[in-house]
């Protein structure tokens, strides 16, 4: 079918929704399939192989492993004159030992990270049979890609990796989430993390210090960071995300560990704020003679492009003429490495999703459609010029 103007391509949406529910078998036999298999960070190796599989059963061409993991493969365009980039990331938060049991019901689908990130694999593991099945093809060329290293520490190094060493010119990036639906992402904001560990001798003589423990020391760090000061403009928050320390009751605790996350629209003040909190675990590891590690890791640069431009544009008319209403929020996944080598890019969602990060997370399957729908529309724009800045 030719889409020869941006209209042509909404009208058709509709009836590429209903197309999509017709393989829904094939696209849950996958998320079943890659949702079971473990994958935390630096290790995603049997997600790769299932997904080169995948890709190959597709027809993609050239599929390969690179460095640092990542698998992709290429569906060959009409003219292959431009490459479009959809990459969605294969690692999780969850550790091999946690239960990667998926249940498929009626209308939902639970288990951990179904919704972060084995959707989004999913999707792309069958997103060279539902354009077969739609009769699309593509005047660019089309690289599919499952990104390693990605989450926590792994800080994007999968894709920054393929992006640095990339054998052909990126026209467009589309990042792919498995949640939520309608979510728009076309700028990243400035973002850090950091972890600090407090270490206390199990011989101290808790008199002389004053404190019980690595908790309370711990604690007293805590309440110097939330007394820094935080600007309304440029928007900044401090998150503290996590805080582990001690083994029982009657044990005085020797170790605690703060996890936090520091996000600025302006790099500076991300920078001003990391600064800070160096100074302060100095100040008390000093004070109290307590070993205090700080550190920081995973940063993002602020920036993207604007909520003018024409990829930004068209793809809210996609999603609002699928009935959804666009939430235009920041990305810290996949579009800051985009971002980095000025590759127009955007994040989107499938579907709606609860429980998310916990062993129990569940999407909906209707909303599937709607998205990679979606998905199809914004991919036929791209290729037909509809988002390009000139």
């Amino acid at each position: 079918m030719s889409y020869e103007t941006f209209e042509d391509i909404l009208a058709a949406l509709p009836s590429m929704r209903d197309a999509v529910a017709g393989i829904s078998e094939l696209l849950l036999a996958n998320l079943v399939l890659i949702g079971e298999i473990a994958a935390p960070t630096f290790h995603e190796q049997r997600r790769v192989e299932f997904l080169k599989d995948r890709f190959i059963e597709g027809g993609l061409l050239e599929c390969s492993i690179d460095e640092k993991n990542n698998i992709y493969g290429v569906l060959p365009g009409e003219t292959g004159k431009d490459h479009i980039l959809i990459v969605a990331h294969l690692d999780t938060d969850f550790p091999e030992e946690a239960d990667h049991t998926i249940n498929v019901r009626t209308d939902s689908v639970i288990g951990a990270a179904v919704a972060d990130n084995s959707l989004g694999i999913a999707t792309i593991a069958t997103l060279p049979i539902i354009l077969d099945r739609l009769g699309i093809r593509l005047q660019s060329n089309l690289i599919l890609m499952g990104a390693a290293q990605s989450l926590g520490r792994g800080d994007l190094g999968g894709l920054r990796f393929f992006l640095a060493n990339k054998p052909f010119p990126i026209k467009a990036g589309i990042g792919v989430e498995g949640v939520q639906l309608g979510r728009l992402s076309h700028s990243s904001i400035g973002m850090l993390r950091g972890e600090i560990n407090c270490t206390v001798p199990e011989e101290s003589d808790w008199t002389h210090f004053g404190e019980t423990g690595a908790i309370l020391i711990l604690n007293e760090i805590i309440n110097h960071i939330v007394e820094i000061p935080i600007p309304i403009r440029p928007q900044t928050v401090i998150i503290l995300g996590s805080i582990s320390g001690g083994t029982g009751f009657e044990k005085i605790p020797t170790e605690s560990q703060l996890q936090f996350e520091i996000r600025s629209e302006s790099a500076q003040m991300v920078s001003d704020i990391r600064d800070r909190i160096e100074e302060i675990t100095l100040e008390v590891s000093e004070r109290t003679n307590t070993q205090i590690k700080v550190d920081f890791f995973a940063r993002r640069e602020p920036g993207g492009i604007p909520f003018s431009h024409p990829l930004c544009r068209q793809t809210r008319k996609i999603i609002q003429a699928m009935d959804v209403e666009p939430q235009i929020s920041p990305s810290i996944s996949e579009l800051p490495a985009f971002i980095d080598h000025q590759i127009p890019a955007i994040a989107i969602g499938i579907t709606r999703g609860e429980r998310l990060h916990n062993e129990k997370e569940l999407i909906y399957i209707p909303p599937v459609f709607t998205g990679i729908a979606q998905l199809i529309g914004i991919l036929l724009a791209i290729d037909g010029g509809f988002c390009d800045e000139n």
